[in-house]
């Protein structure tokens, strides 16, 4: 079965990577969220997509500059203030909190292919296990050596590969990385090679597919997952396919 993964939350109609975002997906039907981590100067995790705070919130400046004290202090509802009121930015022990009372999956991605942020990965793996979230957790990363890192110290949490451009042979080269998962742009990835990776017992979860005519076709080929801004379109074609 496909399974929907709200990118970001439900970003599409909500803001980015807060908590009223993941409750959304939840609400219009995703099967999982999908979030971005950073670290802060005192060595939290924030759930922030971009290095520095200037695009969603009303601050400026770099994520690992403030503590989360000062960072929860800005506005992150981003383009839906009138839709949202403010909204703070969460750590990820706050989302795996809420994640205590449903069964979503959460794809974590560590940002960590621009600023080394030391010490991570541990951080993450410590809070999955404080939480039992084992099961449930896929950590997923461009820094392909903080995967490699991940599945050293946890082999039982599965990681996964993101890649934007063309890999060749990915299944193979996932699972000489110790991946069990490839999240390419779903531009650069052909139906051969999604079939293929499956074939392989490699999951398959392109992004960010917004488009209703590509959700279709990823669907038809029983992909593993689709990674959306819209997790209700994609939940309308599932329930469709039906």
């Amino acid at each position: 079965m496909t399974i929907i993964l709200g990118h970001r939350g439900a970003a599409g109609t909500y803001p980015e990577n807060t908590m009223i975002s993941f409750m959304q997906a939840e609400k219009l039907g995703a099967h999982g969220v999908e979030l971005d981590v950073q670290m802060s100067k005192d060595k939290r995790v924030v759930v922030i997509h971009d290095e520095t705070i200037d695009r969603t919130t009303n601050g400026k400046g770099a994520v690992k500059d403030y503590t989360y004290e000062e960072l929860k202090k800005f506005d992150a509802s981003y383009k839906f203030k009138d839709k949202t009121g403010s909204c703070s930015i969460p750590t990820l022990e706050e989302v795996l909190e809420w994640m205590q009372s449903n069964d979503m999956v959460l794809n974590i991605e560590l940002k960590n292919d621009k600023i080394a942020y030391r010490g991570l990965e541990e951080e993450i793996l410590t809070m999955v296990r404080k939480y039992e979230m084992e099961k449930r957790v896929i950590l997923s990363s461009f820094n392909h050596f903080s995967m490699m890192k991940c599945h050293q110290l946890a082999p039982d949490i599965e990681t996964a590969i993101l890649y934007k451009t063309g890999l060749h042979t990915p299944w193979a080269y996932a699972k000489k990385m110790g991946a069990r998962a490839i999240h390419p742009n779903y531009k650069y990835i052909s139906d051969a090679t999604i079939l293929q990776s499956m074939q392989n017992q490699v999951a398959v979860r392109p992004y960010t597919v917004n488009d209703e005519q590509k959700m279709l076709e990823l669907t038809a080929l029983n992909i593993s997952a689709i990674v959306t801004d819209f997790p209700e379109k994609a939940k309308r074609i599932l329930d469709n396919r039906k």
